[in-house]
């Protein structure tokens, strides 16, 4: 009989294949324009998470994880072959470099959760731009999208099969982010909906 961490990660799995796939449909029909080195560095940030959640026995929580550091990296590939947003900022650099240093402290500290705790900054730091986006221009961005990533977080919490800050600190703090996300775009909307004069 399937165990309910088990469960929640093949839930978590399928919520992050399902969360994905209309993007990976948008760059392949040329709609979406995605930021290979963006979609590099998240791929990176991930999939270090994923195998410090493994060291540190996470278990079946971690797959949703590995899971979705491989379609990240897929997505970078394919904005790479499709031609997508090219463009390397210097912040794009620092990020980068951020991500990549999270493996020299943990081979030399012998921490995983410090590589964690670099990994989740960094990713959280990417939330930046979408959360100032999020603000001006609420309805350019979906809440379904970012439900199905709150819910997907949630599952991997209840799947880990050993709870520590390195197994939880990632998907609890993405979690959150998504959380602080959806709720600026819910009053975002309800603010510009009472402002905008009837009949526009």
């Amino acid at each position: 009989m399937m165990s309910f961490k088990v469960l929640a990660s093949a839930l978590a799995m399928i919520i992050t294949f399902s969360a994905f796939l209309p993007y990976i449909r948008g760059i392949l029909t040329g709609a979406i324009k995605a930021h290979v080195f963006s979609w590099v560095i998240w791929g990176i940030t991930t999939l270090v998470v994923f195998f410090a959640q493994l060291s540190d026995n996470g278990g079946a929580g971690a797959w949703a994880v590995g899971l979705s550091a491989s379609i990240t990296l897929f997505i970078a590939c394919l904005a790479f072959l499709k031609r997508g947003d090219l463009a390397i900022t210097k912040l794009d650099w620092l990020f980068f470099i951020a991500a990549l240093s999270s493996l020299p402290f943990w081979y030399f500290s012998d921490s995983a959760l410090m590589a964690v705790i670099i990994l989740t900054t960094v990713d959280l730091l990417g939330f930046g731009p979408t959360l100032r986006k999020a603000w001006a221009y609420p309805q350019s961005e979906s809440l379904g999208f970012f439900a199905l990533f709150l819910l997907r977080n949630l599952l991997v919490v209840a799947a880990l099969e050993h709870y520590s800050w390195v197994t939880l600190l990632f998907p609890l703090a993405v979690a959150l982010a998504c959380m602080a996300l959806m709720l600026i775009i819910v009053l975002r909307r309800r603010q510009l909906s009472r402002t905008t004069p009837e009949g526009f």
